[in-house]
């Protein structure tokens, strides 16, 4: 199965860089996923150990957990690393879309 998530070359080096600095402890990966709202949902990431109920992918070297039910919210989606003036951090983006 294809991953439901892209991570770009910024958002790799950054989400490494996390797990090394910030010594994430082994058996831990990037959880990806969603919290619903009262207009739709929002993206959410974190580092944590895989639960029963994950997918689980492998994303440019990167251990990635989904829980099943939110997998279809994710797909086409992209993880990015924005650092500019005005703020800094990681954003879903639609690279299909124009």
């Amino acid at each position: 199965m294809n991953e439901p998530v892209q991570i770009t070359d910024k958002a790799q080096k950054e989400i490494k860089n996390i797990m090394d600095n910030k010594k994430v402890p082994d058996g831990y990966g990037l959880r990806v996923g969603v919290k619903g709202g009262g207009c739709g949902v929002s993206f959410v990431l974190g580092f944590d150990k895989p639960k029963e109920d994950d997918l689980r992918y492998d994303v440019r070297g990167i251990p990635v957990y989904v829980q099943k039910k939110e997998v279809m919210f994710l797909i086409g989606k992209e993880v990015d690393f924005y650092e500019g003036a005005d703020a800094r951090g990681f954003v879903f983006t639609d690279p299909e879309k124009p």
